[in-house]
């Protein structure tokens, strides 16, 4: 496969985050109306059960395939030397972390205070191995652009998936409906990929190559290790100190306040280590990194917000009445979101531009001090104190320390503060708008479309505008520009 040419780079990125979008809103919209039905079949413990083996498979996750496949989406020109070597440490990896995790899944779950989670957590750890034979062929995938054969992929996983995991649900089989259920999606989507990655290679090994994609893949893995540890951690807390119950609570959420990330992040972070690698080979990769950052926060700013204001009745119409406890955590967890947003956009652009170490420093600090407050949290206010703080560490710690590694990769730090003011000016907007609103209004549907028309029209008056030249500049069009007439040009006086 050759790579874009030059003249061709922003339309290929341009199409590329367009199918993104499409693939992203399809599958979560698929995936939430799912969490609905099953919210509504299977008890709270048993989400916390399943937090628990989902725990275990996300950090696993993280550290599979050493990070070498992402040398491969970032390498220029022809991949054909190294993708062997790739395949072949992603597969050995891989192998190694699936028979680790049949091993070690019972002393795993039984410190997270959920012993009955040792078989759903040794059924879910085959997607790690899945994900290892996958590697080489989802990177080719990413490396092209190709996220019109992504949304496919997903649709179908989603499609073989989702029956099976509601199937189960009713004949009675509780967590483990959800454990199935999502073996059997990155079952589907790994053959998928495999069938349908633009280029294929067979597996090999070159020692130089190893070396050269360790160098740069470990500190990527290490640095995505602490980040899955980081996002995993509070349910690990909150299961040892508060229970199943607790942590099913906890989970729903999480997952509530990550909808702004998987819904806005993931449709650019599909895109942005090829597009970011490609823009730096021309000098622009952070010119890049701003509009994306700018593109990403200036949409999340709004859902976030929504969320926060309306959580209580957002909460009980999705799921019901017996999963009010959980909105206690979601207003503080979505500061949590935005912070993760702002971590992993810096870490595509660290990556892309092989400033790979300083993500690694960043994870480890933010772990060092996020531990002994989750658990003074969990103590002193159950799930609310969790998210709490989440919210302080994130604040204290991770921003700091992002603007430190991009200052020293050479990105300047001010003018991307600059271009969040007027984004964290809307949402106080909607914010007091929700604040209004919910003193007035029952709680209930009629709260729920009122606030969500409000909010929307508030923020779009106050960022649309610039929200939208934003969206442009980064699918790489130009800004709309209003059509003048050209002056008509004047008669020259006649000498009298």
């Amino acid at each position: 496969m050759t790579d874009p040419a030059e003249g061709e780079l922003e339309s290929a990125i341009g199409r590329g985050l367009a199918w993104s979008l499409i693939n992203t809103a399809t599958a979560r919209l698929g995936s939430f109306l799912t969490g609905i039905v099953l919210a509504r079949i299977i008890a709270p413990d048993a989400f916390g059960v399943y937090a628990v083996a989902l725990v275990a498979l996300n950090v696993l996750l993280s550290a599979n395939e050493l990070g070498v496949s992402v040398a491969l989406v970032r390498h220029p020109g022809s991949v054909d030397r190294i993708a062997p070597t790739v395949a072949a440490l992603s597969l050995a990896s891989s192998l190694v972390l699936f028979l680790g995790a049949l091993l070690v899944a019972g002393p795993f779950a039984a410190a997270l205070g959920a012993p009955e989670a040792t078989g759903v957590v040794q059924l879910m750890s085959v997607a790690v191995l899945l994900d290892g034979i996958a590697a080489v062929p989802n990177a080719m995938l990413t490396r092209a652009f190709a996220q019109r054969v992504r949304l496919r992929i997903d649709l179908i996983a989603f499609a073989v998936s989702t029956p099976v995991t509601i199937g189960l649900a009713l004949a009675g089989f509780g967590v483990w409906s959800l454990a199935w259920g999502a073996v059997v999606g990155n079952a589907t989507a790994s053959m998928l990929a495999l069938l349908w990655t633009p280029e294929r290679h067979g597996l090999g090994f070159d020692r130089a190559v190893a070396a050269e994609v360790l160098r740069f893949g470990l500190p990527l893995a290490g640095s995505s290790l602490l980040l899955l540890v980081l996002v995993n951690v509070d349910f690990a807390v909150v299961g040892r100190v508060l229970g199943t119950e607790q942590l099913g609570f906890y989970f729903m959420a999480f997952n509530l306040a990550a909808w702004p990330l998987v819904l806005v992040s993931s449709i650019v972070r599909r895109i942005t280590t090829a597009s970011y690698a490609r823009m730096s080979d021309r000098g622009d990769g952070g010119a890049t990194f701003r509009t994306s950052l700018r593109l990403v926060m200036g949409v999340a700013a709004l859902l976030c917000t929504l969320l926060a204001a309306y959580a209580p009745a957002i909460v009980v119409f999705l799921y019901g009445e017996r999963w009010r406890p959980a909105a206690a955590a979601v207003p503080a967890l979505v500061a949590l979101s935005l912070g993760r947003m702002l971590v992993e956009l810096a870490y595509d652009y660290l990556s892309a531009v092989g400033r790979t170490v300083g993500t690694v420093w960043l994870h480890a600090v933010w772990l060092v001090a996020l531990v002994p407050a989750l658990w003074l949290g969990a103590e002193l206010l159950g799930i609310r104190g969790v998210a709490v703080a989440h919210a302080l560490v994130v604040v204290a710690v991770v921003v700091p320390g992002v603007g430190i590694a991009l200052r020293r990769a050479g990105v300047p730090v001010l003018p991307l503060v600059r271009d969040l003011l007027l984004p964290a000016g809307g949402a106080v907007a909607v914010l007091l708008s929700g604040l209004l609103l919910t003193s007035l209004l029952e709680e209930g549907f009629v709260l729920l479309a009122v606030g969500g028309v409000v909010g929307v029209l508030v923020y779009a008056a106050i960022v649309g505008p610039w929200l939208l030249r934003t969206a442009r500049a980064f699918a790489g069009r130009p800004p709309l520009e209003v059509r003048r007439r050209p002056p008509r040009p004047r008669r020259a006086r006649s000498a009298r």
